[in-house]
């Protein structure tokens, strides 16, 4: 038999203003998104390798081309990659890539 507590999922905040897209400074969008599937991506954001694999374009800095650097939005949102579109925010994944993030910056990393 179960106690009640042991059957007590917890709940992650999403709405909390520190999980919000707009103010982590878009970490995950220095990651390498591979484009699998045709959602629309324009062809200036799309970057081909030499096996004719299709990333994001990052740019020299190594922030995607699509996010706009006064926002830290997505200038393609609705046409983004499906890697993109499962990149949940606040997911443990999200979570783990803003640490990463603040590691870095912070000399750490």
């Amino acid at each position: 038999m179960h106690d009640q507590a042991s059957m007590t999922i917890p709940i992650k905040d999403i709405t909390a203003p520190d999980i919000s897209c707009s103010n982590c400074q878009a970490c995950c969008c220095r990651l390498e998104v591979m484009i699998i599937s045709d959602t629309g991506v324009p062809g200036r954001h799309i970057a081909v390798d030499e096996w004719g694999g299709e990333t994001m374009l990052r740019l020299e800095d190594g922030w995607c081309s699509a996010i706009d650097r006064d926002t830290f939005m997505c200038t393609i949102y609705e046409n983004r990659p499906w890697i993109c579109r499962e990149f949940e925010m606040g997911s443990d994944e999200c979570l783990d890539e803003r640490a990463e993030w603040a590691l870095l910056v912070a000399g750490k990393g």
